[in-house]
């Protein structure tokens, strides 16, 4: 994964968390910040943009930013399956409300996870940041890697910026 740098000091709080997959790995994020899950829709690269950032897509007449979150965390590519879908998040971002989607493997549920169930996240060592993890969900036997999608963004729209 790409360094983020953000404090270490940002933790889970217990609520809902839309999960997903990307590949056998279970994720989580707050599903406040969840507007609508779409299937994949046409995308339309940008020039000189981020790896990861794939494009936009025109959804109801809003044009908003996609980013393959495989690729935002150095995973290799796969093909798309009928699984594949966008969750379109709402953030706000100085100020104001900006819609963007992330291009995930599959969708799983909706979880309430209690306070008691949320870990820190795990001190990973100098070599790699975990500024986009919030905490780490125990559910069941299962661990879903909460994370702090407003980084997750940010890194993104950070490098998109860079490049342009």
């Amino acid at each position: 994964m790409t360094a983020i740098s953000k404090p270490q000091t940002s933790m889970a709080q217990a609520g809902k968390y839309l999960t997903f997959a990307l590949g056998d790995e279970e994720y989580g994020i707050e599903i406040l910040k969840v507007r609508e899950i779409v299937g994949c829709l046409d995308i339309t690269p940008v020039p000189r943009t981020e790896p990861h950032v794939k494009g936009v897509v025109n959804l109801r007449g809003q044009v908003i930013s996609v980013m393959d979150l495989r690729t935002a965390f150095g995973m290799n590519e796969v093909p798309r399956t009928e699984q594949t879908c966008i969750i379109v998040l709402e953030v706000r971002r100085d100020g104001r409300k900006v819609s963007c989607g992330m291009v995930v493997d599959r969708v799983r549920e909706v979880l309430n996870i209690t306070e008691s169930q949320i870990e820190p996240p795990p001190d990973l060592g100098a070599a790699v940041q975990g500024g986009c993890i919030l905490g780490m969900g125990k559910v069941g036997d299962r661990v879903k890697i909460l994370l702090d999608i407003d980084a997750v963004l940010g890194f993104a729209s950070e490098g998109a910026a860079r490049a342009a």
